[in-house]
């Protein structure tokens, strides 16, 4: 009895755990990474909580299929986030190293004294 409890806490933790990385997904979709990250950090107590009753309850075997059922499909939304994350940080890294390059550039060449500053300059990294 007791532990049919303590499965359906999980159930609901876990219910929990994948709507919120589907809210995520959404975050990231529109850009809205600080929400993102503050929702991710906040999760962090709920996932410690599901790992530590799901080492010391024993399930049924239906219970077993629905609790792995359940944490892959959470692993799998969370392995997207994941991959939409890393390619908006290569993107914006692009985006700053081409921008840090022109600033070098502009800097170079506008300078209006061209014996104090030199002639020519490094857009290397």
């Amino acid at each position: 009895m007791q532990d049919d409890k303590q499965y359906e806490q999980l159930m609901m933790q876990y219910e929990q755990l994948k709507n919120g990385a589907l809210s995520i997904a959404k975050m990231i979709e529109k850009e809205d990474f600080d929400s993102a990250i503050t929702m991710i950090k906040m999760r962090e107590s709920i996932f410690l909580n599901c790992k530590c009753m799901r080492k010391y309850l024993e399930f049924t075997p239906e219970q077993q299929v629905n609790v792995n059922k359940i944490f892959e499909e959470i692993k799998s939304i969370e392995e997207k986030n994941m991959q939409t994350l890393k390619k908006v940080m290569e993107e914006v890294q692009s985006e700053l190293s081409r921008t840090q390059k022109l600033q070098k550039l502009q800097k170079a060449y506008i300078s209006q004294n061209a014996d104090v500053s030199g002639s020519m300059v490094n857009i290397e990294k």
